[in-house]
């Protein structure tokens, strides 16, 4: 809690700005949890709250009660006052907003009608950020329910940016750390409420016991139109909105959809795809995002992979390849050499992409919950084993004044033990894209996608290794060429399967997933398409080598045009893995919150201009 501070309390306080008793007794939430988080955490109770090292006990008899925001649409006037008070309270630059004002706009004119929504951290009742974060930087507080997450223990991955439904965290790509509201919960210590409702002009933000109703208001809805799917995380914020609407509202924003109403009458949104012109293009400007080394670093991952499962497998099978290895013992020792630097490279790729690479190691703390600990933990310890396995097989005198039945089985002990943590790596990789709030990649196409880059990368690699040293010893390469297609077939056959699935997954789901489907059809059309017949191409001709249907020379100048071919495939398709992505965030408005006004900013030169609130990319 670093941006929290205690100070002495004001005498001179209006009673709008202090906490209220609470009006009526609620048991649970309308999310089914217990509102007495004291009965939850028995020890906490009583217990002073530290903020910097101040303890603070506060008297206030709904303190260990779960508290929230209450948000009224129809009075919101977007004055952005609460944005103006959080922002002060908390000293934040200006490309840091811990709540936000974005808005939706429907109808025609005149009758023309906007809402707009004031959004920070809803201190979820399940929060998604505190299990994902791999440092262990969010707590849940019995003390009014706060989320807390504390900047300076986070290393900047930016994860919790990708798993919050709401834009909550902040990722300050200045100081490499993410930030996010506080709940002001040094003022609720004092009995205030936060800065940010004592500031609204309109009364349309309140705060206390989450399911107390205040004073003026009819209604505690989960959710308005614009609103994420509450059942994510169970925030702890409701709404009122009582004015009649028009039948559809778009977002300013620039993100490309709609929210359509259910059916006539119903009070329901629907989530539906911004109308396009259906033009198919390229979309070759776009394709690069801020995740570029993650393009890297998990296409290298699961080379290296893939292709050391082929180099520690093939040998005990009796296949051509095998034979091959041991024709080219120098090579098999080179080539698993390649794939150390090859892996190493990768974790570097992977620790430059934080916002603190120095702090690398705090990535193993949250091991309990989070799928990225877990995947640093087994990258990290299958690299040893790799490492291991090739120091043990090149360099055999290291284990001499072993015994020696442990020192002959410890080769085949590291390379078992790389090859399983390495799957399991990849498992786990997969595993961190699994989110709820980013439905495009929320299907097993991801965990498909994965596996099949690694037997497409590893075979492809592998094979040209050591067709091209058997081409140059003289020997035909065919029949080595034969067996390395069977993987990469299978590979090919996975990735084309699950790409059709997956197509029909994000029609099927619709919302955001359907948002994501017409980019791909459109802005990235051609791109996709030409995905289709790389991929195409590609196992026509791994199929045609199976077959053993060409010399061994042509086979292997077939073989080597492959390889190229797959190298773009594979980039350009993980690229659009990451770029067409539509969370389900909040709405934001022309300027704020807006990531099109974002790069336009970079691009004309006005994110020089500190007021614009945007800042160069940094990594």
């Amino acid at each position: 809690m670093s941006d929290l501070a205690l100070k002495p309390a004001r005498q001179d306080v209006p009673d709008y700005a202090r906490l209220q008793t609470p009006q009526r007794q609620v048991e649970a939430s309308q999310h089914g949890t217990p509102l007495d988080l004291d009965k939850q955490y028995p020890d906490l109770a009583g217990t002073p709250l530290r903020i910097n090292g101040a303890e603070s006990c506060s008297a206030n008899p709904a303190r260990y009660k779960q508290h929230g925001f209450h948000f009224n649409a129809d009075n919101c006037i977007a004055c952005h006052a609460c944005e103006s008070a959080c922002s002060e309270k908390n000293n934040l630059p200006p490309h840091l907003a811990f709540r936000k004002v974005g808005y939706i706009e429907g109808g025609s004119w005149p009758d023309v009608r906007r809402i707009n929504i004031s959004m920070a951290c809803n201190h979820c009742e399940d929060p998604v950020c505190l299990k994902a974060c791999p440092t262990r930087a969010y707590t849940k507080y019995a003390e009014y329910g706060a989320v807390l997450q504390d900047p300076d223990i986070c290393f900047g991955c930016g994860f919790c940016t990708w798993v919050c439904p709401y834009n909550a965290p902040q990722l300050d790509p200045v100081n490499g750390q993410v930030e996010k509201c506080n709940m002001c919960v040094d003022r609720l210590e004092q009995g205030l409420k936060p800065a940010c409702v004592a500031a609204c002009l309109g009364n349309a933000l309140e705060f206390g016991v989450i399911e107390d109703l205040p004073p003026g208001r009819d209604q505690v809805k989960l959710d308005i139109p614009g609103f994420p799917d509450p059942s994510i995380s169970r925030p702890n914020i409701r709404f009122q909105q009582t004015r009649s609407l028009p039948p559809s509202f778009q977002r300013t924003d620039g993100v490309p959809l709609q929210y359509q109403r259910s059916a006539p009458g119903e009070a329901g949104f629907m989530i539906k795809p911004l109308a396009t012109s259906g033009k198919r293009s390229w979309g070759f400007d776009q394709l690069s995002s801020r995740e570029n080394p993650l393009v890297v670093f998990t296409l290298l991952s699961q080379f290296t992979v893939g292709a050391f499962l082929l180099l520690f497998l093939l040998p005990q099978l009796p296949v051509p390849a095998a034979l091959a290895f041991g024709i080219h013992p120098t090579l098999a020792s080179a080539t698993g050499w390649v794939l150390v630097a090859l892996q190493a490279m990768a974790l570097s790729l992977s620790a430059s992409h934080l916002g603190k690479p120095h702090r690398f190691y705090r990535g193993f703390n949250n091991l309990r919950h989070s799928w990225l600990s877990r995947e640093a933990l087994a990258l990290s310890l299958f690299f040893g084993a790799l490492a291991a396995y090739m120091f043990v097989t090149t360099f055999p005198v290291l284990t001499a004044w072993l015994a020696p039945t442990f020192s002959a089985v410890l080769p085949d002990l590291a390379g078992i033990s790389a090859a399983i943590l390495g799957s399991v790596a990849i498992y786990c990789m997969a595993r961190i894209y699994r989110i709820k709030a980013r439905p495009f990649w929320d299907h097993w196409h991801t965990g498909a996608a994965f596996f099949a880059s690694l037997l497409i990368l590893g075979s492809l690699g592998m094979g040209l290794a050591f067709g091209m040293a058997d081409g140059l010893a003289g020997r035909a390469s065919d029949e080595l060429l034969r067996w390395f297609s069977l993987p990469l077939l299978t590979g090919l056959m996975l990735q084309a399967f699950a790409l059709a699935r997956h197509l029909r997954y994000l029609a099927r789901r619709g919302a955001e997933a359907d948002v994501s489907r017409a980019q791909m059809l459109t802005t990235y059309g051609r791109t996709y398409l030409a995905r289709w017949t790389s991929l195409a191409v590609l196992m026509l001709g791994a199929a045609v080598i199976s077959l053993s249907m060409l010399p061994g020379m042509v086979a292997l100048i077939l073989w080597m045009a492959l390889s190229v071919l797959a190298i773009p495939h594979e980039i350009i398709g993980r690229a659009l893995f990451y770029v067409l992505v539509t969370p389900t965030t909040m709405p934001g408005a022309f300027f704020w919150n807006n990531k099109y006004f974002e790069a336009h900013a970079r691009k004309t030169g006005l994110a020089r201009m500190p007021q614009v609130g945007v800042v160069p990319e940094t990594h």
